[in-house]
């Protein structure tokens, strides 16, 4: 499996047959390492409807036609002749590369009446966990259980958790290795990367920074 990391907040995974793209926010960002039309999806993950996650979802399913996830209200941005999955937090789906199931995120969803949200991802067996725009949550603690393998945690601070609450939330998830995401787009979110993952380290977390464009194999 490999996790590619394209700029602020947006990933995509390959297994097999599958991709997986989770909030592309491409086009309009600063630090992507790919152009809207350079990418492909099977399954298209949304966390929120605001401008820097939402990003070019509408485009690239309208090209690719991949299988779409998002909570219900968000879900309804999308048209009719597309496979939906519509969720909210707690709820899982089966689906080919694995499962789905939607977690709690605490932020604005930039869509009236929607909730925000991050996915734990099943894929190969492994489980990947990718937080969307959150600050710090007990709730958090529950994924201890989850045996999470890898953590996408955002450290910009000001709109998310900081780095010191990104590390308190490694001692509530407990995964195996955490990669950070949500900074250093805009100077507002301008954080050193380098020095949470050798903090991430030192309190036990094994932790890899990625460059836009950069990938890790899990």
């Amino acid at each position: 499996m490999k996790i590619q990391f394209l700029g602020h907040s947006c990933f995509s995974i390959a297994s097999g047959s599958y991709t997986l793209l989770i909030d592309p926010f491409l086009s309009a960002s600063p630090v992507a390492a790919a152009r809207a039309e350079e990418v492909s999806a099977t399954h298209l993950f949304v966390t929120h409807g605001h401008h820097d996650h939402l990003g070019d979802a509408l485009a690239i399913a309208a090209r690719c036609r991949p299988v779409v996830y998002a909570t219900v209200e968000t879900a309804r941005l999308f048209p009719d002749d597309l496979t939906v999955e519509p969720g909210q937090i707690g709820g899982f789906v089966a689906a080919p590369f694995g499962g789905v199931k939607w977690t709690a995120a605490l932020h604005g969803s930039g869509v009236p009446g929607s909730l925000a949200c991050g996915y734990l991802l099943t894929i190969e067996g492994k489980k990947i966990y990718h937080a969307g725009d959150t600050g710090l949550s007990t709730e958090m603690s529950l994924l201890a259980e989850e045996n999470v393998d890898a953590a996408l945690l955002p450290i910009g601070d000001r709109y998310t958790m900081g780095p010191a609450d990104a590390l308190r939330a490694l001692k509530l998830i407990r995964p195996r290795l955490v990669v950070p995401m949500h900074y250093n787009t805009w100077p507002l979110i301008r954080q050193d990367a380098v020095r949470f993952a050798e903090a991430a380290v030192a309190a036990g977390t094994k932790a890899v920074v990625l460059q836009p464009g950069e990938t890790l194999d899990l």
